[in-house]
């Protein structure tokens, strides 16, 4: 099992790859593109998903955070120290302080 401070910099980690994701700029060509490709077989319910996963913060960071930690996992030679069902629930954990802290984000540009 990672320890808190590994899990908090994870969910940094996939709050940055989320916000890359989803909002940044300087993804806009690609997000134009599957816009485009969407719109040419909107009835397309593959089409659908992939627009829906990359539009939304929470589908995106979930998958985004499980990479994230699957490659800390794999590369600090970890990934065999503890149980699947142990690095699901870390995988819960990373994904929940990626989505806390774009909820905070949110919250803080409504503010300002």
């Amino acid at each position: 099992m990672i320890d808190l401070t590994a899990l908090a910099l994870l969910g940094f980690a996939g709050y940055r790859a989320t916000q890359l994701a989803v909002h940044d700029t300087i993804l806009d060509p690609v997000r134009d593109r599957m816009h485009a490709w969407h719109e040419r077989r909107s009835e397309s319910a593959a089409r659908e998903f992939v627009i829906a996963l990359i539009s939304c913060v929470y589908c995106m960071g979930w998958w985004l955070s499980g990479a994230i930690l699957a490659t800390y996992l794999l590369v600090t030679g970890q990934f065999d120290d503890a149980p699947l069902l142990i690095h699901g629930l870390e995988w819960f954990a990373v994904a929940g302080a990626a989505v806390f802290l774009n909820r905070v984000d949110d919250t803080l540009g409504r503010v300002g």
